[in-house]
């Protein structure tokens, strides 16, 4: 059964970074695509940044070059590093997986809260 768990969420200041990990239960290479979600309180769920199994990234819109997404097969992992974060980044932020059958898999997601 595929699991993905996602860590490395919190509590920062605004202008302050984080590293969200998730990490699969699962070779990455059984997916077509990984990436990242978020659920601001009152707000629809969007695409923060997604990375192909061959690499190729894509960004939410707008993109902000604030966020980049990586990923690292050998440790099944999935990151999202947000640079200069604002308070409108406040938000569930959710691990999301695209299978070969365009199954979508989630994790749980990992808050993140950041203050002005």
């Amino acid at each position: 059964q595929v699991q993905l768990v996602e860590s490395g969420g919190g509590s920062v200041q605004a202008g302050g970074s984080l590293r969200l990990s998730c990490v699969a239960s699962v070779s990455l290479a059984d997916f077509r695509r990984v990436g990242w979600h978020r659920q601001a309180p009152g707000k629809l769920r969007e695409m923060v940044a997604e990375i192909q199994s061959i690499g190729i990234t894509t960004f939410g819109n707008p993109v902000e070059e604030r966020f980049s997404i990586s990923k690292d097969n050998a440790k099944n992992a999935v990151y999202l590093d947000i640079q200069r974060l604002k308070p409108e980044d406040t938000a569930v932020y959710y691990c999301k997986a695209t299978g070969r059958d365009y199954f979508d898999y989630w994790g749980q997601g990992t808050q993140v809260t950041v203050s002005s």
